[in-house]
């Protein structure tokens, strides 16, 4: 079978050609350089996609032009029937996080992250419905991340997000001076947006760990004894006054990262312990009006339950034959038609967006030609990766930030186990 190439978007010194491949049957697919961010599909005017799903939507990020040239910007449209709907007209950075998944509507869905800016901060997550006509579900804004994926393969997709909005100058500190943004992890239930990040407090405690190893008992004690706000009218060496800020930030973020788990009262302990004893009740206020004002302001907190999670359907096509490969494979279209669902059940993965690692990277690890084995779950986001030929870890890596079509199994997504082949072109 002779594989024709596609052109990736954004040119580099070395081309790199990525293809899946079950029972040996080789399809090439676009790769970006890495000179983007792994969630951005176009940054200011640079880099473009496009295709057209199985419901006749097609989804189209480019750059934004004026009189046939190119701008400084980027715009995000759904085509249908001749007829246009704009999703971003004018942003600086746009990314589709998912294509063809759903989010808990019912319905295959396409979500974009949009940057109106470019400054990285405060951006909105804008999720459409690809039945005709497309129409806007929901938004979400306030956080300066979101990243859609079946976190733990049951089957649910979750929203991970933060809330970044709501602590930029909590305390006069810029964002940037946290080390991040409290994790916030969003699921549509029923249509219903609802917080789930409770169910994943394996995840917080992971963070509180580390935050707890980073802050010196020293410092603690020492900021115990400050006045809590650090006002700059008590006279303090800058090195001390660093010091003091630094055990803030992260007696902050642990404070937080108890909350946004569902744990208020281990927050309110951890503060109590933590913070000095006169500055307790107001920065306990000023927290939990920040909070309310936050990513989370009107949507319910998800109903606990005692039901353990089950496993998700995961499709092998690590042993089909090459016959069954070839009719499963649709490695050109954006999903499968719905003409062809009856006779292919199941359509593997299709990339929406590939980073590969840099030039000089790629020459420093030798490993130009790769076998990787990845697992993609229903969101079309890599759960799993290794290199099937080697120890190498560069591109295992990269997969990390990889974005799917997932597969389609009956029209429906699922995760699908699968095979990629990556080699040098030069």
């Amino acid at each position: 079978m002779q594989a024709g190439r596609v052109k990736s978007v954004m040119k580099s010194k070395l081309t790199f050609v990525l293809v899946f491949f079950a029972a040996m049957q080789f399809w090439p697919t676009a790769v970006h350089s890495q000179g983007q961010a792994q969630n951005i599909t176009c940054k200011n005017g640079s880099g473009q996609y496009s295709t057209k799903f199985s419901t006749g939507t097609t989804v189209s990020v480019s750059p934004l032009r004026s009189r046939g040239f190119s701008k400084r910007a980027c715009a995000a449209k759904l085509i249908w029937n001749g007829q246009e709907t704009s999703v971003a007209s004018d942003a600086a950075k746009i990314g589709i996080d998912v294509l063809g998944a759903d989010l808990g509507f019912g319905e295959p869905v396409v979500a974009f992250q949009i940057d109106e800016t470019g400054e990285g901060t405060h951006l909105s997550y804008r999720i459409l419905s690809l039945k005709k006509p497309p129409r806007l579900l929901y938004t979400i804004a306030g956080a300066d991340s979101y990243s859609a994926a079946d976190t733990d393969l049951d089957g649910k997709v979750e929203i991970w997000t933060n809330d970044a909005a709501v602590i930029d100058g909590f305390e006069k500190v810029p964002l940037q001076s946290f080390d991040f943004a409290p994790t916030v992890v969003l699921r549509f239930e029923k249509k219903r947006m609802v917080d789930v990040s409770s169910e994943f407090q394996a995840y917080y405690d992971t963070q509180i760990a580390d935050l707890r190893t980073q802050i010196d008992p020293q410092d603690l004690a020492a900021f115990k004894n400050s006045d809590g706000v650090l006002s700059l009218s008590i006279r303090r060496p800058s090195d001390d006054l660093h010091r003091l800020a630094r055990t803030k930030i992260k007696v902050l973020e642990i404070v937080w990262a108890y909350l946004y788990s569902g744990r208020d009262v281990e927050a309110w302990s951890a503060l109590q312990d933590t913070w000095p004893p006169q500055d307790f009740e107001r920065i306990r206020m000023a927290i939990t009006e920040a909070r309310q004002k936050g990513i989370l302001h009107g949507i319910d907190p998800a109903p606990r339950r005692s039901v353990q999670k089950s496993q998700a359907y995961i499709y092998d096509a690590m042993g089909r034959s090459g016959t069954d490969s070839q009719k499963i494979l649709n490695p050109f279209g954006g999903a499968p038609d719905p003409t062809e669902q009856q006779e292919t059940p199941v359509v593997l993965p299709r990339s929406i967006l590939l980073h590969r690692p840099s030039p000089a990277d790629v020459e420093q690890s030798g490993t130009k030609d790769a076998a990787m084995e990845l697992l993609v779950d229903a969101a079309g986001k890599v759960r799993s990766a290794k290199v099937l030929n080697g120890a190498d870890t560069l591109w295992v890596q990269a997969s990390g930030g990889w974005h799917f079509i997932p597969a389609l199994r009956d029209g429906t997504p699922v995760a699908c186990r699968f095979r990629f082949l990556i080699w040098d072109l030069k």
